[in-house]
């Protein structure tokens, strides 16, 4: 389990800090899911063509089913054997996360609409938020909104956040159609950034962030407030992404937006005390 922390706590990212208000049992069974997250998103963000990429994905597939077929071999998969039958981890969210890596796995990305934009979603943030709901102990009744909408919530954020990053790569998440409609060309993503219309893109997907923040809350606060506390400290922490984002404006995308880890500490805290 040792490696499995070191994964975590090398992301550098609020994951590590959210889960560590858990027990050890269901902290462990989180630091196992998201090291498997860790693997497949280095696969799909690594420097090997799409091929190479869809291959080691394929690879992980297999994994998964010598998981669930009871003869893991890899030290990831051995880890989540106990948490699988503990916790009743679907299949099927494992497979949509490979699955949201093969469509990241790419040299050249494009998001045709609000429908694969919100598959997208579903595959690389809902489907985790599934499998964290069942860690997490939530009824299923709020488990599944919840992931829905706290999971959209955050990868849209994420997509907000790192527009011009992602655009360097050759991939645009957000949606085309949308894109077209505010006179903004997606095929040239170097260019998509200095296109006046991008702004108002924008400001709808970060309305619909919004409103997915909001419909979370609303969930949150009919949950168990210790099952929900890890919940809790990554809507305070994305949230003040997208505020951060809106006041730094859309004029500016290719400005980064900075966080201290300081101030990253003092949200965590602040939602664990306060909600």
């Amino acid at each position: 389990m040792a490696r499995i922390t070191q994964i975590v706590k090398r992301s550098g990212t609020s994951f590590y800090w959210a889960m560590r208000v858990l027990p050890p049992f269901k902290r462990n069974a989180m630091f196992t899911v998201y090291a498997f997250c860790r693997e497949v998103d280095d696969i799909a963000d690594g420097p090997e063509r799409p091929t190479r990429k869809i291959q080691e994905l394929d690879i992980w597939q297999d994994e998964i089913d010598r998981l669930y077929d009871g003869n893991p071999t890899h030290l990831v998969t051995q880890a989540l054997a106990t948490p699988v039958q503990t916790f009743g981890f679907a299949r099927a969210d494992f497979d949509a996360v490979i699955a949201g890596m093969q469509m990241d796995a790419v040299d050249r990305l494009r998001i045709a609409d609000s429908a694969e934009l919100e598959l997208y979603c579903d595959r690389v943030a809902c489907a985790v938020g599934r499998l964290s709901c069942a860690v997490f102990g939530i009824p299923s009744e709020l488990a599944q909104p919840l992931a829905k909408n706290l999971g959209e919530a955050l990868q849209l954020t994420n997509i907000l956040r790192d527009i011009h990053e992602d655009a360097l790569r050759d991939h645009v998440y957000l949606p085309a159609d949308l894109l077209r409609r505010h006179d903004c060309d997606p095929t040239d993503a170097a260019k998509l950034v200095d296109q006046p219309g991008l702004a108002a893109v924008c400001r709808e997907i970060a309305a619909i962030a919004e409103e997915r923040f909001a419909a979370a809350e609303t969930i949150i606060s009919r949950c168990d407030r210790n099952a929900v506390r890890p919940a809790l400290v990554m809507k305070a922490v994305y949230r003040d992404i997208l505020n951060g984002l809106q006041r730094r404006g859309w004029d500016h995308i290719s400005t980064p937006l900075k966080r201290s880890k300081l101030r990253r500490y003092a949200l965590v805290a602040r939602s664990l005390i306060f909600g």
